[in-house]
């Protein structure tokens, strides 16, 4: 395997994760707020939507196909790009998302990691950046919004893991056991 072949797979991986985290819910649960800071599943999707299409697309010449009117209207940057309007649909946030990690891929197989590109929307003084720091800093998104995805479904409905199966936990936990589990952790941190 290439160098960037081993960034794309572990960049895929987290993709797969993050939307592994909206399977089997509902629209308002996907779009419920569910920290003091909004947080919420489909508004991280469509918030990583963006940033593939502006860091491993327009950041190299190679604009995103569509036009995002939250982008277009710059409400992004009042954290437009974190929660899901009314008449954005699901399916449209999840195609949009899917639409953008294939734009940034054929950007990733089309280029050099080399390949430098200019980010407009940083300092004037760093705003050049090389494919390979972009990719990497896509992984490091992706999985940090996954992360995220993680807690807030765990908060939803109790489901973790990064993939379907995905846990270190005893499958026959149930809510005896997680009550048990967990009041031994609290015991641990009041030691």
């Amino acid at each position: 395997m290439t160098e960037k072949d081993l960034l794309l797979a572990s960049l895929r991986e987290f993709r797969g994760a993050m939307l592994f985290k909206l399977d089997g819910l509902s629209d308002a649960e996907m779009r419920t707020p569910m920290t003091p800071t909004g947080t919420n599943l489909l508004g991280l999707v469509k918030h990583l939507a963006g940033l593939e299409y502006g860091y491993l697309g327009e950041v190299f010449g190679r604009p995103a196909p569509e036009h995002m009117s939250w982008v277009d209207d710059g409400s992004v940057w009042d954290g437009a790009d974190m929660w899901v309007a009314e008449g954005e649909t699901t399916a449209y946030i999840v195609g949009l998302y899917e639409r953008a990690c294939a734009h940034a891929d054929e950007t990733i197989e089309a280029l050099d990691l080399d390949a430098v590109g200019t980010v407009p929307w940083w300092p004037e003084s760093r705003r050049e950046a090389s494919l390979r720091m972009l990719v990497l800093r896509m992984i490091g998104e992706t999985a940090r919004h996954a992360g995220h995805a993680d807690i807030v479904r765990e908060l939803l409905d109790g489901a973790g893991g990064q993939y379907p199966g995905d846990s270190s936990f005893p499958a026959d936990a149930d809510a005896a056991w997680w009550r048990e589990y967990v009041a031994k952790i609290r015991d641990a941190a009041q030691q």
